[in-house]
């Protein structure tokens, strides 16, 4: 696809189904991007791939939409977490499939965890309701905060998150996840790209962003939800020093009212979808 031609094209790359803690159905999500005509959608799930073959058999009925098969792997650093996407992989890749699935099933602990120290801080949620929420998806932060807002307990999903579910919040639990490196890697070895997730406020970035190049990170998210102009001026800047693909997304969960950044909200200059395009034929992981 020429630049001239991308000049009009519209692109989310960072997008959330049911299958982890979206709300819409790999399906509805395929067809709510073609009825806002968005061009090009990147699914990337947390830890887990499993909306990719519904959602490209969805796509084959809608065909001015292309998708990239994605995923959202989250990993441990000390005092944090990186989360690292991986783009045009294998979603049929055993090994990727494999780690992915060990990942999902901590999530099931950890939010058992949160549950029981919800209500040992007198906010009380059915654990078969947090289920019930996550459907067969990947249970998440959100479906915690979902099932706290329907009992009155928060005025919101993000006064969930601020006040007790957040990284520092009472009710928070660590969970099992791999390094930044070994997430790079994996993704490598399913032959995807990997990228940075959401990079603004990631302490030691540029250092980060040496040791992932080394092992094969391609490119970092400097177009990003809620990042103003300054910030995303400057991660560009950063993956120009590096010679790193800068990607974007709106990190779109389907949530009700104006807590998130709308499917396609978030503007991604035609130049950063070409090179990583040009990037992913390259690696022969799309055609011409």
């Amino acid at each position: 696809m020429s630049i001239e031609k991308l000049i009009k094209v519209k692109a989310d790359l960072h997008l959330h189904t049911t299958a982890s803690d979206g709300k819409l159905t790999p399906e509805e999500l395929v067809r709510k991007a073609a009825a806002a005509s968005l061009d090009m959608i990147a699914i990337t799930d947390h830890d887990t791939v499993e909306a990719i073959a519904p959602a490209l058999r969805e796509i084959g009925t809608h065909p001015g939409l292309r998708l990239i098969p994605g995923v959202e792997v989250s990993t441990d650093v000390p005092h944090g977490e990186v989360h690292v996407l991986g783009y045009f992989l294998d979603h049929n890749d055993r090994e990727l499939v494999s780690n992915l699935a060990k990942l999902k099933s901590s999530r099931v602990v950890r939010a058992e965890r949160m549950v029981e120290k919800l209500a040992g801080l007198g906010l009380k949620v059915d654990w078969g309701r947090v289920r019930e929420i996550a459907g067969e998806g990947s249970i998440g932060r959100p479906h915690i905060a979902e099932a706290l807002y329907e009992k009155g307990l928060v005025t919101s999903i993000r006064e969930a998150f601020d006040k007790y579910i957040s990284r520092d919040g009472p009710a928070y639990v660590e969970r099992d996840k791999m390094t930044p490196e070994e997430a790079v890697e994996l993704l490598v070895r399913s032959r995807g790209l990997p990228v940075l997730a959401h990079p603004g406020y990631l302490p030691d970035l540029e250092s980060l962003l040496i040791r992932l190049q080394r092992v094969g990170l391609v490119g970092l998210e400097a177009y990003y939800d809620g990042y103003d102009r300054r910030l995303m001026g400057q991660l560009a800047s950063l993956a120009s020093k590096y010679n790193l693909v800068a990607t974007g997304g709106s990190d779109f969960h389907g949530f009700q009212g104006d807590e998130e950044t709308q499917l396609g909200g978030v503007p991604i200059p035609p130049e950063c979808i070409h090179k990583l395009l040009v990037i992913a034929r390259q690696s022969s992981l799309v055609g011409s």
